[in-house]
């Protein structure tokens, strides 16, 4: 029933944008917090970027900070991740992640399947 549904992944070359989408289900959107998070092999998964469905606050890993954007679509259910000026070091599979609005992203209970990104040199 709950599911998260990331999309917009694909190969991209340094420099260039994308925009990830995060299409919820099956659970009251506006009681949670939605993340993005990233995973390369080998490497631990890192947090990008939050926002609180309900008041947008947002959260930014410096990593990213200034590069990438995150916003929601309430009417939609849907979280997005603008990515600009991507670098190599940003190459990944993105998750998207739900969790109880207090908890700030630090707690999720549903994860979508994971969208690659690619950045080349």
């Amino acid at each position: 029933e709950v599911q998260l549904v990331e999309s917009g992944g694909g190969l991209v070359q340094a420099g260039g944008s994308l925009r990830l989408s995060c299409a919820a289900s099956g659970f009251t959107f506006d009681d949670y917090a939605i993340g993005w998070f990233r995973q390369a092999p080998g490497k631990e998964r890192e947090g990008v970027s939050c926002i609180s469905s309900s008041d947008g606050s947002t959260y930014y890993a410096d990593s990213v900070k200034g590069r990438f954007t995150i916003s929601s679509d309430n009417a939609k259910n849907t979280v997005y991740l603008q990515m600009n000026s991507l670098k190599p070091e940003d190459t990944a599979v993105y998750y998207c992640a739900a969790g109880p609005v207090g908890w700030y992203c630090l707690a999720n209970d549903y994860w979508g399947q994971g969208t690659q990104v690619t950045v080349s040199s």
